[in-house]
């Protein structure tokens, strides 16, 4: 029989078996904490699944639960409820959780932080500077927020938080990630309602075995064995653009190279025999990518084969393997505003571009490589757009086709972004996703690219390849929203757009992406 370890879990004294688990395996799996989420599977890069050991932040997915034996482990659901209710609260009056994934372990870590302060009650404003958080940050990664609002989240932990409108605030919430979300103080805390968090007791586990089928056990850990899985690296390899410029004499080239959407919950669904798949999307649309997961597909179909409930999972590598990208483009444009845009085929690609750009004649490319989307966040309609207006005055706003228009202009103290589009519905909320979307542009344009080979196989399979900025090297960004008259519309796409068009033109309109961070 196997060695007993024994360690205390939220003031509880527990035993588990020594079976070579992780501790995040042991939280989530085993005792059912889901406030500790898994965003790298596990490769100890994403600060999703933070906790605390003997009082100090440490990512569980990496540690060993042997090497806590003797120790207090302790988790979001076990910090006193009144800070748990004040970061909670925090981070929603901040507009700091979109989603919600990424947050609790970043609460977790602040909290440390404050801990270390020895403060009972930390203070708000000078007394807790911005950079400090931002240095404990760099552990972690969030793809919807931009880092600011986190930032001023912690500047402001236990400042009384002013009444909201929370319907109206799901309302914009929706317009802005596409689906509908829910907002309030619970979602920071982990209680987006995300798929592998609802899984029922006794679900059979399926994990992909990279050949088209799945490996199942009783556990994650069973299953990995039984698939077979490999955990993924970064390669140092430097791997040319996936496509030519289209010949000619061009005022402006754009080329662009495979990007990954790197949502931080990967694709996961569960489902009964005969009942209806979870859905991938919980509180989040993860920018358009898990519109057509085939999770929940599979799931139902294993439930059926099996006759019992299946929990189906995407690692990380299988996210970045399987998952839908932006389709890469390679753009030449003349004066006069026509031209040629080469775009890896991927359907809808086309319509798309030239529903911005009439003058763009289209050439789609078959090339080896993951499969791409149209569905991504503004794909092929951005990308036209910015070739059009790197010709001329971009100082007009920019007009997305939600309806939302942004203006962003940089300077040397960073971003200023002036966004209307329509009533508001809840301010806070959509300056989060404004900020969010700026970040999300910014980090495309200066250094978001994945290493693709000629025989079509990615070769960056860790979350910390995709070149996502970190909250370190995040400009600041000012966000005003501009009164306007009729119902609400998306704004956070036009942002996006208007964003990456003011950096491009910030970084001298280099015509190969990324362009490498600006320098002010």
């Amino acid at each position: 029989m196997a060695a007993v370890l024994e360690f205390t879990v939220d003031g509880r004294p527990i035993e588990v078996p020594d079976d070579g688990v992780s501790l995040m395996e042991v939280l989530r799996d085993r005792l059912g904490i889901h406030t500790v989420k898994d965003g790298c599977s596990p490769q100890g890069q994403c600060g999703c699944c933070t906790v605390w050991v003997d009082g100090k932040p440490r990512v569980s997915c990496v540690t060993p639960a042997r090497r806590v034996a003797g120790r207090e482990i302790t988790t979001l659901a076990g910090l006193p409820s009144e800070a748990r209710t004040g970061w909670g609260e925090a981070f929603c009056a901040a507009g700091a959780s979109q989603c919600g994934f990424c947050t609790p372990g970043i609460i977790m870590r602040l909290a440390g932080l404050a801990a270390r302060s020895r403060e009972d009650r930390p203070r708000a404003g000078k007394d807790r500077p911005a950079s400090a958080a931002a240095t404990a940050l760099a552990a972690h990664l969030c793809r919807c927020t931009g880092w600011q609002t986190i930032l001023e989240a912690w500047e402001s932990f236990g400042v009384t938080t002013p009444e909201r409108d929370w319907a109206a605030a799901a309302r914009r919430a929706e317009l802005e990630g596409g689906v509908p979300q829910v907002v309030g103080p619970d979602v920071a805390l982990g209680g987006g309602g995300f798929a592998d968090d609802t899984v029922p007791d006794g679900a059979l586990v399926a994990l992909s075995d990279g050949r088209g089928g799945w490996g199942l056990g009783e556990t994650v850990a069973e299953a990995r064995a039984a698939a077979g899985k490999v955990q993924g690296r970064r390669t140092p390899a430097e791997v040319p653009m996936p496509l030519e410029f289209p010949a000619g004499d061009w005022a402006v080239r754009l080329r662009t190279s495979w990007v990954e959407p790197a949502y931080l919950e990967t694709d996961a669904s569960w489902c009964v025999p005969g009942g209806q798949p979870a859905s991938p999307l919980a509180n989040g649309g993860a920018f358009g990518a898990k519109a057509a997961s085939p999770l929940p597909k599979i799931a139902r179909e294993l439930a059926d084969e099996h006759g019992r409930p299946v929990r189906v999972l995407w690692s990380r590598e299988d996210a970045v393997r399987h998952g839908p990208k932006r389709p890469p483009v390679a753009i030449g444009l003349g004066n006069d505003g026509r031209g040629v845009a080469r775009v890896v085929r991927t359907p809808g690609a086309a319509n798309a571009i030239t529903s911005a750009v009439p003058g763009l004649a289209v050439e789609e490319v078959d090339l080896a490589g993951p499969p791409t989307s149209i569905a991504i966040r503004g794909a092929g309609w951005v990308e036209a757009v910015m070739a059009l207006r790197a010709l001329g005055d971009d100082r007009p706003p920019l007009v997305a086709p939600g309806g939302g228009s942004a203006l962003a202009e940089w300077g040397q103290d960073g971003l200023r972004i002036r966004v209307r589009g329509g009533d508001p519905l809840d301010e806070i909320v959509l300056r989060s996703y404004c900020i969010g979307a700026a970040h999300m542009a910014y980090s495309w344009v200066t250094s978001e690219a994945l290493t693709v080979d000629s025989d079509g196989e990615v070769h960056d399979l860790t979350i910390r390849s995709f070149g996502i900025v970190p909250a370190p090297r995040m400009p600041p960004v000012e966000v005003e929203i501009e009164p306007s008259e009729g119902p609400p519309v998306n704004c956070s796409d036009a942002v996006f757009a208007a964003v990456a068009a003011a950096t491009w033109r910030a970084a001298g309109l280099p015509p190969d992406w990324p362009t490498g961070p600006l320098d002010f």
